[in-house]
C-alpha cells in the first residue's frame, strides 16, 4: 500500500511539474552583483506572447517598474534558438510567432544599490525591494526577480532557489526537497509567488508557536549586533495579544518575519518599514537602533502588517483580487485597507494592555496633528482610486493619519448606535465572514455592504460626508462622545508659515528650510512676498547650522514686533535657483496648539462608552 501511495504521489508531482513554470534563481553564481534567473514554460497557448515584470505590486501604492532592474534578457524556443522580441517599456516584452517559446533567461540587479547610488529614479521602498550581497544576504522579494506571461498568471510556479549550502531561507513556504544546495517551492499561481518573499542568510532565526500559529523570525544583522532570539520575547507577547484581539478573524497556521537590519558597510537604504503578505512580512530597520527601539518598531510596524492578514489580504475588492501587475487599477478604500489596519495596530495595544490609556490618547493626538499636513477636504475615495497619479501620490501617507482616525470615528459611531454592542472590529469581522479571500466585493458597493453587515444605515451618512465627501472629519465631536476634550493654548511666534512644525522641513543638500505646498503663509510672510516654493537660507545674515539648529530657531523667537528683518531665500527661476532678500517689519503671530485630555468629570454615558471603546468589552 505504501509503495502504491508513493508512486501516485510521484506521478502527481511529475504532472504538476510538466504543467508549471519552472523558475530557477541562482544565489550561488553571482555575476557582477547580479543574480541569474531562468524560467521554463509549458506549451504556449498563443503565438503572440507578452512577458511582463510588475509595474507595481499589492500593498505598495507606488509605480516602481521592477523591469528596470533586468539585464540581458533572452528568449529561446524548444530547439534552443533565440527568439526575436520587442521591448515595449521597462516592464513589457512582446514576441510574435512564438508558440515554441520554452525559456527565458536574464540577470537581476538589486534595488538597494539604486538607493545607495541615489539614482535619478524614485527609489523602491526598501521592504518591497531586493538586495544581493554575495556571501552575506539575499532579500528575495519575488516580484523583483520573477516575471510572468500574459494570460498565464494562473499557471503554477515551481520555484527552485540555488543557495550556498550554509545559508538558511526565512520564508513561510515549505521546502519540497532535502538538498542543502537547493530549496524547491510549489506555488499555485503568480499571485501566490509574489505573495511569498524569502530572505537568505547565514542561520540567524528563532521559531515558536503563539496562539496556535507557528512563527519564524529570521534576522540579518550586518555587524552581528543582534540575534533573532533577542526579539523573541517581545514578538511572542505581541503576537499572542494580536491573536486574542482578532479571535476567529485570523486563521493563520504559520507566519514568517524577515527582519533586515541596515548598517555596517552594507547598502545605505532609506526606506524603513514593512510590506504585508498573507503568511509573512519583510521588514527593514536600522541596525543602529537599540533593542528597545526595535522591539517598539516590531510592536507598531509588524503588528500593522500582521493585521493586513484580515484586511485587505482576506477581505478586499475586485481590484485587489484580480490585481493587474502591468496596468494596476486601484481601489477606493485605502481608508479601510491601510487606515483601518493602522487603527487596529494601535487599538489592540490599549485593549490588550500593551500600552496605557494616556499613551493611546497621545497617539491619537499625534495622528490628528499629522493629518493636518495633508488636504483635509480631499475625498479619501478619490485619493485612493488615483493614488498612482502624480496629483495624488503625495497625499498617500495620510492613510496612516486621517485613515486611522476615520476608522476611530466610525468605531465610536457604531458603539454609540449599538449602545456598546458593536464596534469597528465587529464590523470588519462580519464583512470578512460575508466575503473572504476568494470572494471579493465590488469596490463601489462597499458602503452598502457595511450597512448590511452592521444593520445601521446611519453609517452611510458618515461615509458620504467624511470618506467619500469633502467635509473635514469633526474629531472633537466624536472624541467628546467618549469623554475626551481638546485643550487649546496660544503663544507668540514669528515664522514664515502659520504652522511651523507641520509645514517646515530641512533640506540637507542645500542646507535650507523648505515648506509644504499647502502651507498657510503667516502675515509677515505675506507682507514680504514669501512663497511656499521658496527655500529659507538665512535671517539677518544668520545661516542654518545643522549641528546647532536651535540657534536660528531661538534667534527667530527673540525678534520683536516691528523690528526690521531680512529673510534670504532661494527662489526658482526657470531651471535655476537664485538667492534673493525679502525685507519687512516683523509681525508676531499667535501659535495655537491643541492637546487631548480625558475629561475630569465625564457624563455617565461618556464614561461608559469610553470604557467599552478602550477595553473592547460590551
Amino acid at each position: 500500500m505504501n509503495k502504491i501511495t508513493t508512486l501516485i504521489g510521484a506521478l502527481a508531482v511529475t504532472m504538476v511539474s510538466a504543467q508549471s513554470i519552472k523558475t530557477n534563481i541562482d544565489l550561488v553564481n553571482i555575476k557582477d552583483d547580479k543574480v541569474a534567473v531562468t524560467m521554463e514554460f509549458p506549451k504556449m497557448k498563443s503565438s503572440d506572447v507578452k512577458f511582463h515584470f510588475p509595474k507595481t505590486v499589492p500593498g505598495t501604492y507606488s509605480v516602481d517598474d521592477y523591469g528596470r532592474f533586468i539585464e540581458g534578457i533572452k528568449f529561446y524556443d524548444n530547439k534552443g534558438r533565440e527568439l526575436p522580441y520587442t521591448k515595449v517599456d521597462d516592464n513589457t516584452y512582446t514576441l510574435k510567432n512564438a508558440r515554441d517559446l520554452t525559456k527565458v533567461t536574464y540577470l537581476v540587479n538589486d534595488s538597494f544599490d539604486e538607493e545607495t547610488d541615489k539614482s535619478k529614479h524614485k527609489p523602491v521602498f526598501s521592504p518591497t525591494g531586493t538586495d544581493i550581497e554575495q556571501d552575506k544576504v539575499y532579500l528575495v522579494n519575488t516580484h523583483g526577480f520573477v516575471g510572468y506571461i500574459d494570460k498565464m498568471q494562473d499557471v503554477p510556479y515551481r520555484l527552485v532557489i540555488q543557495k550556498p549550502a550554509d545559508f538558511y531561507g526565512t520564508t513561510a513556504l515549505v521546502d519540497q526537497d532535502k538538498s542543502d544546495n537547493t530549496d524547491t517551492y510549489v506555488l499555485a499561481n503568480y499571485a501566490k509567488l509574489t505573495d511569498s518573499p524569502l530572505m537568505y542568510t547565514k542561520p540567524n532565526y528563532t521559531t515558536f508557536n503563539a496562539g496556535g500559529m507557528d512563527l519564524v523570525l529570521g534576522v540579518y544583522s550586518p555587524t552581528g549586533k543582534y540575534k533573532a532570539a533577542d526579539f523573541k520575547d517581545n514578538l511572542e507577547k505581541m503576537v499572542v495579544a494580536q491573536k486574542k484581539f482578532l479571535g476567529d478573524m485570523n486563521t493563520n497556521k504559520k507566519y514568517a518575519i524577515m527582519l533586515y537590519l541596515t548598517g555596517g558597510e552594507g547598502p545605505k537604504v532609506r526606506g524603513y518599514g514593512a510590506l504585508e503578505h498573507h503568511e509573512s512580512t519583510s521588514v527593514v530597520l536600522p541596525e543602529a537602533m537599540s533593542k528597545e527601539e526595535i522591539d517598539g518598531a516590531i510592536t507598531d510596524v509588524v503588528s500593522h502588517e500582521f493585521f493586513h492578514t484580515v484586511n485587505p489580504l482576506k477581505t478586499h475588492s475586485e481590484e485587489i483580487h484580480y490585481f493587474d501587475y502591468a496596468d494596476p487599477k486601484m481601489s477606493q478604500h485605502l481608508w479601510m485597507y491601510e487606515g483601518g489596519t493602522e487603527y487596529f495596530a494601535n487599538l489592540f495595544q490599549i485593549q490588550e494592555g500593551l500600552i496605557d490609556k494616556n499613551d493611546f490618547l497621545a497617539r491619537i493626538g499625534q495622528k490628528i496633528s499629522g493629518s493636518k499636513r495633508y488636504k483635509d477636504t480631499l475625498p479619501f475615495t478619490v485619493m485612493s482610486k488615483n493614488v498612482l497619479q502624480d496629483e495624488y501620490k503625495d497625499q498617500y501617507a495620510n492613510v496612516y493619519e486621517k485613515g486611522a482616525l476615520l476608522a476611530m470615528c466610525l468605531d465610536i459611531e457604531l458603539r454609540e448606535l449599538s449602545k456598546g454592542e458593536m464596534g469597528y472590529r465587529d464590523m470588519i469581522r462580519k464583512l470578512s465572514q460575508r466575503f473572504g479571500e476568494n470572494k471579493p466585493f465590488k469596490d463601489d458597493k462597499l458602503i452598502d455592504e457595511l450597512v448590511i453587515v452592521t444593520g445601521y444605515p446611519q453609517i452611510k451618512d458618515f461615509y458620504n460626508k467624511y470618506i467619500a465627501g469633502s467635509e473635514p472629519t469633526p474629531y472633537e465631536k466624536y472624541l467628546n462622545k467618549v469623554g475626551i476634550e481638546t485643550v487649546k493654548t496660544e503663544k507668540p511666534f514669528f515664522w514664515l508659515t502659520k504652522n511651523p512644525n507641520r509645514t517646515t522641513t530641512y533640506n540637507q543638500k542645500d542646507n535650507t528650510f523648505t515648506f509644504t505646498p499647502n502651507a498657510e503663509i503667516s502675515t509677515f510672510g505675506k507682507n514680504i512676498g514669501f512663497k511656499t516654493s521658496d527655500e529659507f537660507v538665512s535671517v539677518d545674515g544668520k545661516t542654518i547650522d545643522p549641528a546647532k539648529m536651535s540657534d536660528i530657531i531661538n534667534y527667530m523667537s527673540s525678534i520683536k514686533e516691528g523690528a526690521d528683518v531680512t529673510i534670504t531665500v532661494l527662489r526658482k527661476n526657470g531651471d535655476k535657483k537664485e538667492k534673493i532678500d525679502l525685507k519687512g517689519k516683523a509681525i508676531i503671530d499667535k501659535l495655537v496648539s491643541e492637546k487631548l485630555q480625558y475629561k475630569a468629570n465625564p457624563t455617565s454615558a461618556e464614561q461608559k462608552l469610553q470604557n467599552q471603546w478602550l477595553t473592547g468589552k460590551k
